[in-house]
């Protein structure tokens, strides 16, 4: 049985975890007690894994440019409608994860009144976070992480309206946008409530398809290394580093495989399916775990302890828990969510 695009799947994997593992260094006593212990690997996660964040941005813009412009030419005639589609798919999950964070926080505060403990919000903010407008409006977040929530409908509805307005210069206008971030937008931090500032990481992913899919795929991925290197020039930024590193990747293997040269190849069928488990619960993950992270501060709050084994075994049992919900989170929450959604279109 011929395995999914497992490369694209080892990527979100990947991802979700250093994003994960970022937080558990990052957050409460927890966090503390990892980095008396192992110092240069808490630095290593708190300076270093978030810019997984980029993997998910590159991977956005390659599959938003797979599913909205296959060919590469602009047939949207219903850009609305996607990008509805789109809320859908992200939102009703997230805001059942959001009480779910809001519920954690009041049991954890009870043991650890901390700062990064969010308390009660009241409507407005729940309702900010829902249309996915709290960092536009300087909105305290509920949950670590959420921000990209919100990044990631705006760079979807970005992405779909350019195409359906662009008609046939719409490839055109993401190349530019994509440079304007790159050289500008995404140089100067006031711009990252918005998706202009991201849209560098983005257009490259959708580039990458595009490119792999061409005659001349090999040049056009070179030259757009290329115009990469020259922004690093301008302004080093590893985050663009690893945006490139991964657009790069993305595209030769997809510009291999379509030759017959399949650079992935397959995985044994049971590692294919755990991948094909861990990859569909990534965007649970990402929900649920900061509850999870909570509550674990607070019982090793409670347990007045510092020892680092204690430590160790509570993050260990935070991170098996924190996976072990996402899969349970996909299965009862957001997949019947996104059924409801499908029918109701």
């Amino acid at each position: 049985m011929k395995n999914r695009e497992f490369h694209i799947d080892g990527l979100k994997i990947l991802a979700s975890q250093l994003i994960v593992l970022h937080h558990f260094a990052t957050y409460g006593p927890l966090a503390d007690a990892f980095g008396g212990a192992t110092p240069r690997l808490s630095d290593w996660f708190y300076d270093y894994a978030r810019m997984a964040v980029q993997v998910f941005l590159v991977l956005g813009g390659f599959l938003a440019a797979r599913s909205l412009a296959p060919q590469g030419n602009a047939t949207l005639t219903q850009p609305v409608r996607l990008v509805w589609q789109r809320y859908l798919r992200l939102v009703p999950a997230f805001a059942v994860a959001l009480l779910f964070t809001i519920a954690s926080s009041q049991l954890a505060r009870i043991w650890l009144p901390a700062d990064f403990i969010p308390g009660t919000p009241t409507w407005r903010e729940f309702l900010a976070h829902v249309t996915l407008l709290n960092g536009v409006l300087n909105v305290d977040s509920l949950s670590a992480g959420v921000w990209y929530v919100a990044i990631d409908f705006q760079l979807y509805a970005l992405m779909a309206m350019m195409l359906w307005l662009g008609r046939g210069w719409a490839k055109a206008g993401i190349v530019g946008l994509m440079l304007l971030s790159l050289f500008y937008f995404n140089r100067n931090a006031s711009f990252d409530n918005w998706a202009i500032y991201f849209f560098g990481a983005y257009g490259l992913g959708a580039i990458a398809y595009w490119a792999a899919r061409s005659s001349r795929a090999g040049r056009w991925l070179l030259l757009f290394g290329a115009v990469c290197i020259a922004a690093l020039v301008v302004d080093f930024r590893e985050r663009i580093v690893l945006a490139l590193a991964t657009a790069l990747l993305l595209g030769l293997i997809q510009w291999h495989t379509l030759r017959g040269r399949d650079l992935a190849g397959e995985l044994p069928r049971s590692w294919a399916k755990w991948f094909r488990y861990l990859s569909n619960s990534s965007y649970a993950l990402f929900l649920v775990h900061f509850s999870v992270l909570m509550l674990g501060n607070a019982g090793f709050s409670h347990l007045n302890s510092t020892s680092a084994i204690s430590a160790g075994l509570v993050l260990l049992t935070c991170w098996l828990v924190s996976m072990s919900l996402a899969m349970l989170f996909v299965r009862w929450v957001e997949r019947p969510l996104a059924r409801l959604g499908s029918n109701g279109k």
